[in-house]
C-alpha cells in the first residue's frame, strides 16, 4: 500500500516507492537519496539531472514528514583522464594523479582542480534550492573511512572477478571503466570509454582505464596511487588476506613497494566496486544513473550484484535518466570542453525555471533547455502555466511541476515581483541597449493603468534577459534604431503607404499602451481595407499586415524583422516614430 495513492506526478511515484522501500529495508532510519558528480570539469546541465532527479524525490519525501537526506557524493578521487580543451597542454604531466592533486586552472583561486570545477556548482545548487551533504571521496578515503570495506573487496576479490566474468566477452575484459570519469556522464556508451582508455594507455599517456584485471588474471579491485610519482599508473603483484600486505609496482617509473592495507590510504576501489561498496556504506535507498547504465555489465547492474552478494547491502531504486541537450546544440560532453553549465543557464534564466525544466519531465524523457531564441517561448510557456495555476484550470501534473519548481519543503525561491514577458525585456534591452532610464520609461508605457515604478519590480527577469541580449543574442541580429529619415525609401512610398503611415502616426498618443499599438499595428491594414476594427484576419488580410510591418521595421531599423513592432514603437516613442515614417 503506497502513501500517495493519488499520486500525480513522476515524483509523487518515485517518492511513494522510495519511502516503502526505505521502511522495508532500514525502518526509523532516515531515507537517503544519493548522487554523483564528477568533478573533472564543468559540471553541465546534463549532470544536473543526477542532482535534480533525487532533489526533487528526496524533497517530496521532506514535504510527507519523513527524515531524509540527500547525498552528493563528490568524486574528486578519481583519476585526472585527459587535459580539456583550452588547458595548457603541459597539464598533461598530472594524467593518473587524483583531481585534488592536481594543479587548478591558471588564474583559479582554488587550491587543486576538483575545488576549482566544485565551487561553480556549489553556488549553482544554492541558487537552485537544493539541499544536501556534500561527501568528498578524497577525504573518505584518505581518512581510512573505508578501511573495512576495502579489506572486505581484497578478501573476496575472487567473488567479485566471477561476477564480472558473467559480462566478459572474449579478447575484452568486462571493464571497469567509469563512464567518462563520472558515473552521471551520459553521453558515450561504457564500450567507447573503455576502448578510448585503452587507446590512451597504448599511446602511454597514462590514461589507463581502471579495469578489472581480466579473466585468467590475478585480479585485484584496488588502485594505489604511486608513492612516487603519485599517479595510479600501478599494478599490484601481491597481496597477503592474513597480514594485508600488498606489493605493487608502477609501470611509468618503475616504483614498487609493499604496505599494509590495514594501514594505507593511498589508492581507492575501482569503479564498478567502489559504486556498490558506498550504497552498502551509506544504506542508499534512491540513486538514479545515466542511460549507459541500463546495457549488460554496465556499472549499475554489475553494481546490484557486488552489492548484495559482497558487501551485504541492497542495490537502490535506481531510475536511467535521458538526455538533456541545448537547444541549437548537440548532446552535451563534458570531455569536449566549453559545455552550458548550470551557471550559464542561471545566468538567462530565473531559478525556477531551470528547476520547472527538470521537474516536469520524467527522468527517462529527454528535453532540451534553450539558450537561443526558444527561451522566449519557454517563458510564454511560464507565463501561460502561471496564469492557470491562478485561475484555478491548471492539471495536476502541471500545478505539481510548478509547484515544485517554485518551492522546496524548506524555502520559496525568488520569483521576479512583476513577471513582465521575457520577449518583450529582451526586446527592451536589446533596443536600448540596457539603459536604465529608458528601460524604465518604456516598462511604464507598457500598462498606464499599473505602470512599473522602480526596476526592481522586474527583477531578477530583467537582469536574465539582460544577460542573453549581451551573451546569447548574436550582433548581426541586434536592433539599431536609425538616427535619421531614410528618404531614399521614404521618396518611394505610394499614396496607400503614406495613408498607411499617416494612420499610425495619428493613432499613436491615443494609444501609448503595449496593448493599445497592438490593437493599432494589426488594426491599421484593416482600417485601410475598409473593414472593422474586430474583422478576424483573412490570408489576404495577413499578407497586408505584414506588408505594413516589413514597412514600419525597415524605416524604423533599417531590416524587414524586428523585435514585436509593439514593444519596438513604445522604445522608439512617438515623436521620433513619425519623424521617421516621414508622417
Amino acid at each position: 500500500m503506497t502513501e500517495n495513492a493519488g499520486a500525480v506526478d513522476w515524483v509523487s511515484r518515485f517518492a511513494d516507492e522510495v519511502i516503502a522501500e526505505a521502511e522495508r529495508r532500514s525502518p526509523g532510519q532516515p531515507v537517503v537519496c544519493a548522487s554523483g558528480l564528477s568533478p573533472s570539469g564543468p559540471v553541465h546541465l546534463g549532470n544536473l539531472r543526477e542532482v535534480m532527479t533525487p532533489h526533487l524525490v528526496a524533497d517530496e519525501i521532506r514535504r510527507r514528514g519523513h527524515e531524509v537526506v540527500h547525498i552528493i557524493s563528490w568524486d574528486d578521487y578519481d583519476r585526472f583522464r585527459k587535459v580539456p580543451a583550452g588547458i595548457d597542454p603541459s597539464w598533461a604531466e598530472h594524467i593518473g594523479k587524483p583531481l585534488t592533486a592536481v594543479p587548478a586552472p591558471p588564474g583559479s583561486r582554488f587550491p587543486n582542480w576538483a575545488e576549482h570545477f566544485k565551487a561553480a556548482m556549489i553556488d549553482s545548487l544554492a541558487e537552485l534550492g537544493v539541499d544536501y551533504r556534500g561527501i568528498s571521496q578524497t577525504e573518505m578515503y584518505t581518512s581510512g573511512a573505508y578501511r573495512e570495506q576495502i579489506l572486505l573487496a581484497m578478501r573476496e576479490r575472487a567473488r567479485i572477478d566471477a561476477v564480472l566474468d558473467r559480462y566478459r566477452t572474449k579478447g575484452r575484459p568486462a571493464g571497469d571503466a567509469k563512464p567518462g570519469g563520472g558515473k552521471g556522464k551520459q553521453n558515450q556508451k561504457l564500450d567507447e570509454d573503455e576502448a578510448a582508455a585503452a587507446a590512451e594507455a597504448a599511446e602511454g599517456s597514462g590514461a589507463a582505464a581502471e579495469d578489472d584485471g581480466g579473466a585468467g588474471q590475478d585480479y585485484y579491485p584496488y588502485k594505489p596511487y604511486c608513492g612516487e610519482c603519485g599517479k595510479d599508473l600501478t599494478t599490484v603483484t601481491a597481496y597477503d588476506d592474513e597480514t594485508t600486505a600488498l606489493t605493487y609496482v608502477c609501470t611509468l617509473d618503475g616504483f614498487t613497494e609493499t604496505v599494509l592495507l590495514s594501514e594505507f590510504n593511498r589508492g581507492k576501489l575501482v569503479w564498478k566496486v567502489d559504486w556498490p561498496m558506498r550504497w552498502a556504506y551509506e544504506g542508499v535507498h534512491f540513486e538514479p544513473s545515466g542511460v549507459d547504465h541500463s546495457s549488460p555489465g554496465s556499472s549499475f547492474v554489475v553494481g546490484g550484484q557486488i552489492v548484495t552478494e559482497v558487501f551485504g547491502g541492497a542495490q537502490p531504486i535506481g531510475p536511467m535518466y535521458a538526455f538533456v541537450g541545448i537547444s541549437g546544440m548537440a548532446k552535451m560532453s563534458s570531455s569536449r570542453g566549453a559545455v552550458p553549465t548550470p551557471a550559464d543557464a542561471l545566468a538567462i534564466m530565473e531559478a525556477p525555471l531551470l528547476r520547472w525544466m527538470y521537474a516536469r519531465r520524467r527522468p527517462n524523457q529527454s528535453f532540451k533547455i534553450a539558450f537561443d531564441a526558444e527561451i522566449q517561448r519557454l517563458y510564454d510557456e511560464w507565463d501561460a502555466l502561471t496564469a492557470k495555476i491562478a485561475a484555478g484550470t491548471a492539471a495536476p501534473a502541471d500545478e505539481a511541476a510548478h509547484d515544485r519548481a517554485v518551492r522546496t519543503a524548506t524555502t520559496t525561491l525568488p520569483l521576479t515581483p512583476v513577471p513582465i514577458s521575457y520577449r518583450t525585456l529582451a526586446s527592451i534591452v536589446d533596443i536600448t541597449t540596457g539603459h536604465d532610464e529608458q528601460t524604465l520609461r518604456i516598462l511604464r508605457d507598457i500598462d498606464p493603468e499599473r505602470p512599473v515604478s522602480d526596476l526592481a519590480e522586474v527583477r531578477p527577469r530583467l537582469a536574465k534577459a539582460q544577460t542573453w541580449v549581451l551573451t546569447q543574442l548574436a550582433p548581426e541580429a541586434r536592433t539599431q534604431v536609425r538616427t535619421e529619415p531614410d528618404k531614399e525609401l521614404l521618396e518611394t512610398l505610394d499614396d496607400q503607404q503614406r495613408e498607411s503611415l499617416r494612420l499610425l502616426a495619428a493613432g499613436l498618443d491615443a494609444n501609448w499602451s503595449l496593448d493599445g499599438l497592438t490593437t493599432l499595428v494589426y488594426g491599421v491594414p484593416k482600417t485601410m481595407a475598409g473593414l472593422p476594427a474586430d474583422t478576424k484576419p483573412t490570408q489576404e488580410l495577413k499578407v497586408a499586415q505584414r506588408a505594413f510591418f516589413v514597412l514600419i521595421y525597415r524605416l524604423l531599423i533599417g531590416k524587414e524583422t524586428g523585435p514585436r513592432l509593439p514593444t519596438l514603437l513604445l522604445a522608439v516613442g512617438a515623436q521620433r516614430i513619425r519623424t521617421l515614417i516621414g508622417a
